[in-house]
C-alpha cells in the first residue's frame, strides 16, 4: 500500500513534497479529486485574470499602438510594451503556481493533458494573450464532464479560432465571399476531425474536411462579446447544407454545433481518446486491453470524462511504477513541489520551460507535445534537466537531503540513489542527485 501511495503521487499526480503526506487510500484520494468543479477557478491565484473578450481588447490595443509608433517613425524596441504578453505572463504564473501547490494534482494533470490535446500556440495567430484564458474557459470547466461540451468550448474559443485561422474563414458563396473573393480556410475543419475527435481511423476524405470547414465559416471573434469573445458572423457563413461522414448538417451556426456533437461521439473518437489517455497515464506503447476498457467506458457514458478518469485509476496496468518519463513541464513542477512552499513565488516559468525544451503553450504543431520518452530523452534534454535540478538544489537549502528523498519518493527511492546521496560532497550535491535520479525523472 505504501508503494501504491507514492505511485499515485507520481504517476497520476505531479510528485510529492516534504509537507505532503502520502495518501492512505490512493485510489480514493485520486477519485475524490474528480468531484465538484475545478478548485483552481475559485482560487485567489486566478482572481482578476482576464477573460477571452478582455484578451481580445488588449490584442487590438497592442496592434493600434504598434501602428501608431511605426507611423511616427518610433522604433518598437524600447518604446512598445505589449499588454498581450503581460497577460500571458500573468496567466502562466497563476496556472503554474497552482500546479506547484494544488491539493488536487491528478485533476491538474488532466487539465494539462486536455490542454495539450486541444493545442494552441502563442507563436501563431497572435494568441499569447488568449492562451491562459483558453485553458481556464475551454478546458478547466470540462475535464470531469462531457467531452462534447469541451469540444464545443474549445472550437468556439477565440484562442482556437485565431490559432487555426478560422476567424477570417469565409464561405465562397456567402455575402462576403461573393463580394470580396475571400475564401475558405480549412485548418479548423481538418484539425477538429484529425486531432480533436474522430482521427484518421474514421476514413474521412477531403470532401468531408471541406464540408466541415464550410460549416465553421462565420465562427469568429469580437472583444465586444464577453465572456469568451466568440461571435458568429452570418454574412461570412457558407449557405446550404453540408455532408460530413455521410451525415447531412444544416447551414447556420447550429449546423456547425450539430456537426461537432456528431464528431465528438463518433465511435473512432472513443478509440482515439482512449489511446491517448492510456499512453499518457500508463505506457508509451498503450496496452490494447487498457485502451479497449477506456474506450468502452467513454462509449457507454457518452463521453463522460470523469467516468473515463475513474476507469484509468482502476486499470491494473496503470499501477506498474515508473513506466513513463516526465515531460519537461512535469519535471519542473515535480521539482518545485519537492522543494515545498519555499519554492513558490515569482518564478520565471516561461524562461525555464524554454530552456528545458518545452516552452509554455508553444507546441510546434497542432498535434501538441509528444508523450513519448524517446522525444524527451536526448542528450541535450537530459543535460538541461540536470542543470536545472542542480540550480534548484543550490537554492533549496535542504537540511537533510535523504529525508527529503524519502518524503518525495518513499519506497520508490532506489538504494543506489540513497547511497549516492549519502556519499555526496555537500547537501546541495545530494539534492541535485535526487533530482537527476531515474526514479525522480520518471512517473
Amino acid at each position: 500500500m505504501q508503494e501504491a501511495a507514492f505511485h499515485a503521487l507520481t504517476r497520476f499526480g505531479l510528485g510529492g513534497g516534504p509537507a505532503e503526506a502520502a495518501p492512505r487510500d490512493p485510489r480514493g484520494w485520486l477519485a475524490a479529486q474528480l468531484e465538484g468543479p475545478d478548485p483552481a477557478l475559485s482560487s485567489e491565484r486566478f482572481r482578476g485574470l482576464p477573460n477571452g473578450a478582455a484578451a481580445l481588447h488588449v490584442i487590438r490595443e497592442d496592434a493600434r499602438e504598434r501602428k501608431r509608433l511605426l507611423a511616427a517613425g518610433i522604433p518598437l524596441k524600447g518604446h512598445f510594451k505589449s499588454k498581450a504578453f503581460q497577460f500571458f505572463l500573468d496567466d502562466a504564473r497563476a496556472q503554474l503556481d497552482w500546479a506547484v501547490t494544488t491539493p488536487a494534482p491528478f485533476r491538474e494533470r488532466l487539465v494539462w493533458f486536455w490542454a495539450n490535446h486541444f493545442t494552441i500556440s502563442i507563436h501563431q495567430g497572435g494568441v499569447a494573450a488568449l492562451a491562459g484564458a483558453f485553458v481556464r474557459e475551454a478546458i478547466r470547466p470540462h475535464v470531469t464532464g462531457s467531452f462534447t461540451e469541451m469540444v464545443l468550448a474549445a472550437e468556439r474559443h477565440p484562442g482556437m479560432l485565431l490559432y487555426l485561422s478560422n476567424a477570417r474563414s469565409v464561405g465562397p458563396e456567402s455575402r462576403v465571399g461573393r463580394r470580396t473573393g475571400r475564401g475558405l480556410n480549412e485548418n479548423l475543419g481538418r484539425e477538429c476531425m484529425e486531432l480533436h475527435t474522430v482521427g484518421l481511423a474514421a476514413h474521412y476524405n477531403q470532401a468531408d474536411v471541406t464540408s466541415m470547414a464550410k460549416l465553421l465559416t462565420g465562427w469568429s471573434v469580437s472583444p465586444e462579446r464577453p465572456p469568451t469573445g466568440f461571435l458568429f458572423r452570418p454574412w461570412a457563413h457558407e449557405p446550404g447544407p453540408q455532408m460530413v461522414l455521410g451525415r447531412r448538417f444544416p447551414a447556420g451556426e447550429e449546423g456547425g454545433i450539430e456537426a461537432l456533437r456528431f464528431l465528438s461521439t463518433y465511435p473512432t473518437t472513443w478509440q482515439e481518446l482512449a489511446r491517448k489517455l492510456v499512453r499518457h497515464f500508463v505506457a508509451d506503447d498503450p496496452p490494447r486491453p487498457a485502451v479497449e476498457k477506456i474506450a468502452g467506458v467513454l462509449a457507454a457514458s457518452g463521453g463522460n470524462l470523469g467516468a473515463a478518469s475513474r476507469a484509468l485509476i482502476a486499470l491494473p496496468e496503470a499501477w506498474q511504477p515508473l513506466t513513463k518519463l516526465k515531460t519537461p513541464l512535469e519535471y519542473l513542477v515535480s521539482v518545485r513541489r519537492a522543494m515545498g512552499p519555499r519554492g513558490t513565488g515569482a518564478f520565471p516559468y516561461p524562461m525555464v520551460l524554454r530552456k528545458l525544451g518545452q516552452p509554455l503553450w508553444s507546441a510546434p504543431l497542432p498535434n501538441g507535445w509528444s508523450d513519448l520518452a524517446l522525444d524527451w530523452a536526448g542528450s541535450d534534454a537530459v543535460l538541461a534537466r540536470v542543470g536545472f535540478g542542480y540550480g534548484e538544489a543550490l537554492r533549496a537549502r535542504v537540511e537533510d537531503p535523504v529525508k527529503l528523498a524519502s518524503a518525495v519518493l518513499g519506497p520508490l527511492l532506489r538504494p543506489e540513489t540513497a547511497r549516492a546521496m549519502n556519499r555526496a560532497g555537500s547537501r546541495e550535491e545530494a539534492v541535485s542527485l535526487l533530482f537527476a535520479a531515474p526514479e525522480f525523472q520518471r512517473r
